[in-house]
Parts: structure tokens; sequence; C-alpha cells
């Protein structure tokens, strides 16, 4: 693919609700790029057989990678990179990958999903909201001077631990196997974030006064004020943060939106499991086409105005 920076729209997600987006808007001409790995949609390792035309039990990876090929031969792109960081400059949204590429484009689609991976460890789910956090953009200054951990295998965990730093007294980031970009690699050696080869097995504090250690697979114990669980990208809560996109009022865990995907913020739309249940594929692609077809008519309104105001 050849490396461009301007895209009239970048996709976030490349689940059900992501590709059909790319689908539709790629359609109306416009320039797509679909961000995200296959991987990281809920799909992608289930079997679908209660969709509509799907006549047979149809592994989801299959139907992802159909999905790939399709906005491919319509023009969109494809980049399988993590997003760090998310911002506004003007009428334009700024993206920065794990890569080091910056990426601006008009109009935005979130259809990340919101699902995110927990370590599955005795004392997790116990002291959740009482030093067990699964996104660093929204609690970090709960911990100013505070020592903290971040576990985590992927650039999430790694840009959760180079924020905290700046914020947190001491910082340690406990991988298994760092799976990320060699400049975010460079960045990581240069800070001054602990870097511990491990597993963390076991969560422990008091009730009432919080998170008080962690323990690793080796017996090695982590006395921490706060841990953040980062083993995938970022979510849906993080970026939707970063440009001060609204949340749904009753939950505070989905992106509103009204019935053609617009979020609060002009330029920016969302469809999938991001929006809130039912959480199904079906409902995914509905949505996913009418954000793609939406983000395509405001980018053309937009280029239409700059046109008239040139002439």
């Amino acid at each position: 693919m050849t490396q461009k920076t301007q895209y009239d729209i970048v996709i976030i997600g490349a689940g059900p609700a992501g590709i059909q987006a790319a689908i539709h808007a790629s359609r109306k001409q416009t320039r797509v790029l679909v961000l995200g790995r296959l991987a990281n949609s809920a799909l992608f390792k289930g079997h679908i057989e209660n969709y509509a035309f799907v006549g047979k039990v149809t592994p989801g990876r299959e139907l992802l990678e159909q999905g790939l090929a399709q906005i491919n031969s319509f023009g969109a792109e494809h980049l399988a990179e993590d997003l760090l960081q998310l911002s506004r400059d003007g009428e334009q949204f700024v993206l920065d990958l794990e890569s080091g590429l910056e990426i601006r484009t008009q109009a935005l689609v979130l259809a990340m999903g919101t699902a995110k991976k927990k370590l599955g460890v005795p004392g997790e789910k116990e002291f959740l909201g009482q030093g067990v956090s699964y996104c660093v953009d929204c609690d970090a200054n709960f911990f100013r001077k505070a020592t903290v951990c971040v576990t985590g295998d992927r650039s999430a965990a790694v840009d959760g631990a180079l924020t905290l730093q700046k914020i947190a007294a001491r910082v340690y980031l406990v991988t298994d196997k760092l799976e990320i970009a060699p400049s975010l690699k460079r960045l990581l050696d240069a800070s001054a974030v602990e870097q511990i080869n491990g597993k963390i097995t076991l969560i422990q504090g008091e009730k009432g006064r919080g998170l008080q250690q962690v323990e690793l697979a080796d017996g090695r114990k982590l006395v921490v004020d706060g841990l953040f669980i980062e083993l995938g990208s970022k979510g849906a809560l993080e970026l939707a943060t970063q440009i001060g996109v609204a949340l749904d009022t009753d939950t505070m865990q989905y992106i509103a939106v009204n019935r053609q995907q617009e979020t609060n913020i002009a330029g920016v739309y969302a469809a999938g499991d991001i929006t809130g249940p039912p959480f199904q594929m079906a409902k995914a692609v509905g949505e996913g086409c009418v954000a793609g077809m939406a983000a395509a008519t405001y980018v053309r309104d937009l280029q239409r105005k700059a046109a008239v105001q040139k002439a």
C-alpha cells in the first residue's frame, strides 16, 4: 500500500461495522482508510449462523477476510496498525499510529467495539475501581505521584506506561512477550518505565483501602497503588475521550449517536458494538452502512463548500 497520510475518511476498526462503512464510503468515491487488525474483531474467532443470506455456519474469520477483499476492490485501503492517539487540528482529525505514521482525515467512523480483555486472575474483579483500571486516559490523574503498574504486550500498554510516567512517581510495565513497532520500542527503552518480564497471576489488597500489590507467576511481588490492564489496542472509551465524543448518559459505556450514526462531534460517526446492545453482526452491518454513507456525504459537502470559496 502506498503510504498516504491524508484521507477523506478513516474508519477505526476492521470488524463488520467498519468493513461495511468502508464499502459504502468508498463506493461514493471518497478516499477511505480502514485502520485495525481483523483479529481484534469479536467476530474473528466466532461463527455466524443467524445472519440473513448466510445459509450455513460460517467462520467469522472467513467473513472478515471476504469483507477485506471487498473494500480493497472498491478502492479503500487497510492498515493493520494500532492507533495510539487521536486529536483535532481545526476541521481535521489527526491519528498517531504505533509505527510513528501520522494520518489526517476530514471524517472518522469509530467502529472498534467495546470489549476490554481481562486478565482473568483473582482480585481483578474485586478491585476494579479500587486500583484496577482498563483505561489510562480515563484514570491516570487519580494516581499522581503514586506507584503504578501497566500490563500488556501491545501498543496500548506501552503508550499507557509512557503516559503514566509523566504523572506517577514510579511505573512498572509487566509484559510477557512485547509485540510493538520498533519506533515505539525505542521510546520505551529511553523512558523511565521499569520493564518486567512476566505475567500477573494475583491482585491483592484490602476492601475499603484498595489495591496494594500484584504477584507474578514466578512469585515476585510488586507493591503498587494502581494496575492498568491494557491487553489490546486502544478501546472506544479512551479514544472517544481524547476528542470529546459524548457517551450515553445511562451507562457511560457506549458512544451516543443519532439515527445517522452521528456523534456530538461534527465529522465523527460511530457504529457497531461501540454504540451499545444488541451485540449482533446484523446491527453492526446496518449501522456501518449508515455511518459510511453519512460520513461520505459530510466530506463531499465540505469539499464542495471549499470549491465554491475558491471560485
